[in-house]
């Protein structure tokens, strides 16, 4: 898929159909897995959210994965409008398919408000470099001695660039650390809510990878099952997605077969806008090589 296409496409599935009072209906494309990427259901459920509330932006988003999605059927996403207040504003989400949870999300919006500031830096390079997402997958795919299809992997709607190898398949340890670049392929609409929605998208691509670098496995090395159990997003200032943002990726711990990762997104000029933690699940059980959100679907 081209990619622009790959955007458009992906900018037409947030644009869910009300189904009634506080409840929309969403679709997902295929996946070489079987199940639905992750970040596209966290996406429309931001965005069923946004469809219920009047101006007011994210401040912080807190879901959890219940089970795998099946992107051969529709996801229903129902509302409930738990609290307006005169500065805040809080919305349940519901994400299901045949009657059962996949998703469970909770969204906070609060009106626009000066306070303190400070922030911790990083050191954002002028430039933006680095092999491309894709690229990195194709030559991780090639080393493990796997034939790959000529759509595989899927031009993803947002590029990523790795200042430093995608390490999801090598067998060495590393630091749990990981930097990468990302944007949109293409200009968005002036609409900052569905910058944020896209920007949760795109944070469920990478956060994990790190979790596994100081193991002498890869997440996708044969024996490794990995699944996303929650996510939670903080929005500390305005952003754009279609502006390159950089990305700082640490991992302080992994224990109890679950690996956790985060995520902190700085503009080019340096200035930190939002951030991103996740839990997962990380097994040695199984002899085939885990494709899992790194080919188009996830373990949701």
């Amino acid at each position: 898929m081209a990619r622009q296409e790959a955007l458009q496409a992906l900018l037409e599935r947030l644009d869910l159909t009300s189904t009634g009072t506080d409840e929309f209906r969403g679709e997902s494309p295929p996946s070489p897995n079987g199940r639905i990427f992750g970040g596209l259901v966290l996406a429309q459920a931001m965005r069923a959210a946004f469809a219920t509330r009047e101006e007011r932006l994210a401040h912080s988003l807190h879901a959890y994965f219940l089970r795998p999605g099946n992107p051969d059927e529709p996801i229903v996403y129902e509302v409930d409008r738990i609290r307006d207040g005169r500065s805040f504003t809080t919305r349940r989400v519901v994400a299901r398919q045949s009657g059962q949870a996949i998703l469970n999300m909770s969204v906070s919006f609060m009106t626009d408000e000066d306070g303190f500031e400070h922030q911790v830096d990083a050191d954002v390079p002028a430039e933006v470099s680095g092999a491309s997402y894709e690229d990195e997958l194709r030559r991780g795919l090639r080393a493990a001695g796997m034939t790959i299809p000529d759509d595989q992997p899927p031009q993803q709607p947002v590029e990523i660039r790795m200042v430093e190898p995608l390490r999801i398949f090598d067998e060495e340890r590393y630091a749990p650390h990981m930097l990468s670049w990302l944007r949109s392929r293409g200009p968005l609409p002036e609409d900052p809510a569905l910058h944020q929605c896209i920007l949760a998208y795109a944070s469920d691509l990478s956060v994990m990878v790190p979790a596994i670098h100081p193991h002498d496995v890869g997440l996708m090395s044969p024996g490794i099952h990995s699944a996303s159990l929650d996510h939670a997003m903080w929005f500390h200032r305005p952003l754009r997605v279609d502006k390159w943002l950089y990305c700082v990726h640490e991992s302080p711990v992994s224990a109890r077969a679950r690996g956790f990762g985060m995520v902190h997104f700085y503009t080019r000029e340096g200035t930190l806008v939002a951030s991103c933690t996740q839990e997962g699940l990380i097994r040695r059980n199984s002899k085939k090589p885990n494709l899992r959100a790194r080919l188009g679907g996830d373990n949701t």
